[in-house]
């Protein structure tokens, strides 16, 4: 079919959905929640049909739920900041009045008749659940129907494609989706959104306990929005069962906070950058360094060499690790109807099966040595800065490279392994397009200092001129 021709993005001028600022209006009477999602049902009527963000609206529901909380508004009583906030969840986690079809042809039509906590928690808030965004299958390799809502014809990422797109195409101001090896961080680079990735564990992955990687994260056209959405579902269902949960100071996002030293993570994903992703991140690097911000690079510092070289293989521990952990229950879906399953996900479960216990524990043993370098550094630097993806969304076809026969379909994922592994916290923040399409800044942090990432995130936004290479 034909396609319209892609929008160039700049960061300079692109001005994505935001809802805390329409707070005020609310509290005046001189807007509504209820307004509010009318024009965002409209943004999604008129741009759905061609970015197919969603696996399933509920209109209805939503209208019902805004309306409710117009009334509180009009009282003086809103329930939380995000009251009356549309937000999207990710087609991974369970909503009572949805389909969760996982993005896979075995679970089609499953109405599991019930809320994820963090949905549970959400509905406690007053948000607005607006509709299930797409997901690759089960959260692996292979591909949804979304599109990149600046260009038709690339993939928006994944596996949160739909909350990556929903984002860029103005359609929400807020979306959840999940990470085990590159899946919030990757789709929030290339659709010029603010995600965070949390501390493992953080936020209360609800019935997705099966991965040790696995992560809850936030997308959202702010970064007051996206903090304010991770605060609001920790306050209510707190993280995964035996985790303290993210650690916040109030209900307000944090303030700027300039960072003294920053070290520049390259992970594995450096020779496989674009050189004009390089180019531009540099440029970045050189206004932080003009702000008076000293960059470290790997030369620079023995213990900051030593994670290089610790993180070196992270994208073949996380997917042993993944294929490993999963291998038991694609193992009934196997049995029961082979025919719904993807060969990337049949490669994944062949992978699984062949990784023995011995050899999942050494996984474990690099994982931990991993973490370990990373806390090294606590002292040395305040946080961690790096490219989010190797360059910008990809065409259909640029798979990345595969490993074990899973094709990377969405983009390369080899820039978010070493985080994943780290179990550290992730901001993206967007500051820079290559060739017109969005490409991210990648803010790190240790563990539970998911704060301190924001806060610095939200400085370097301010301090980062608009980078276009």
């Amino acid at each position: 079919m034909d396609l319209p021709a892609p929008q160039s993005y700049s960061p300079e001028t692109f001005r994505p959905l935001t809802f805390h600022d329409a707070v005020p209006r609310f509290l005046d009477g001189s807007d509504t929640p209820r307004a509010y999602l009318e024009r965002c049902l409209a943004t999604i009527s008129a741009r759905e049909p061609q970015v197919m963000a969603f696996a399933s609206l509920n209109e209805e529901g939503a209208r019902e739920a805004a309306d409710a909380s117009a009334a509180r508004y009009k009282s003086g009583a809103p329930l939380s900041p995000i009251d009356g906030m549309p937000v999207g969840i990710k087609d991974l986690l369970e909503t009572r009045d949805m389909p969760t079809e996982m993005g896979s042809a075995f679970y089609k039509g499953n109405r599991p008749g019930r809320d994820s906590a963090l949905v549970q928690a959400l509905r406690q808030a007053g948000a607005v659940i607006v509709g299930k965004t797409v997901t690759t299958e089960l959260g692996m390799s292979h591909p949804g129907p979304t599109r990149h809502p600046f260009d038709l014809r690339r993939t928006p990422g994944g596996s949160s494609s739909g909350s990556g797109a929903v984002i860029s195409a103005r359609m929400l101001p807020a979306a959840i989706g999940t990470q085990v090896l590159g899946s919030v961080i990757r789709p929030a680079s290339f659709n010029a959104n603010w995600a965070l990735k949390p501390t493992q564990g953080a936020l209360n992955r609800g019935e997705r306990q099966g991965f040790s990687q696995s992560t809850v994260g936030v997308h959202a056209g702010c970064a007051e929005d996206m903090w304010s959405v991770a605060v609001e579902i920790a306050k209510r269902v707190g993280g995964d069962p035996g985790a303290p949960g993210l650690y916040f100071t109030g209900e307000a996002p944090p303030p700027a906070l300039k960072p003294r030293r920053l070290a520049v993570l390259e992970t594995e994903g450096w020779p496989l950058a674009e050189p004009k992703a390089v180019a531009a991140f540099e440029k970045a690097l050189d206004a932080l360094r003009a702000q008076g911000v000293a960059i470290l690079r790997r030369t620079d510092h023995p213990l900051l060499e030593a994670l290089e070289q610790r993180v070196l293989g992270a994208m073949a521990l996380a997917t042993d690790v993944c294929a490993y952990e999963s291998a038991w229950s694609v193992a009934n879906m196997m049995a029961k109807n082979p025919a719904a399953l993807s060969d990337s996900l049949k490669a994944r479960f062949e992978l699984g099966c062949s990784v023995t216990l011995p050899q999942y524990r050494m996984r474990l043993l690099q994982r931990e040595e991993m973490r370990r370098a990373q806390a090294a550094l606590a002292g040395e630097v305040d946080a961690f800065i790096g490219l989010p993806a190797c360059g910008p969304a990809p065409l259909p076809g640029d798979t990345g490279g595969s490993t074990n026969r899973i094709l990377h379909t969405t983009g390369n994922p080899i820039m978010n392994t070493a985080s994943s592994g780290l179990g550290c916290p992730v901001v993206t923040v967007p500051r820079m397009a290559v060739e017109g399409m969005p490409l991210g800044i990648a803010i790190t942090a240790q563990p539970h200092q998911d704060e301190r990432a924001a806060a610095i995130a939200r400085w370097i936004a301010e301090a980062v001129p608009p980078i276009m290479t």
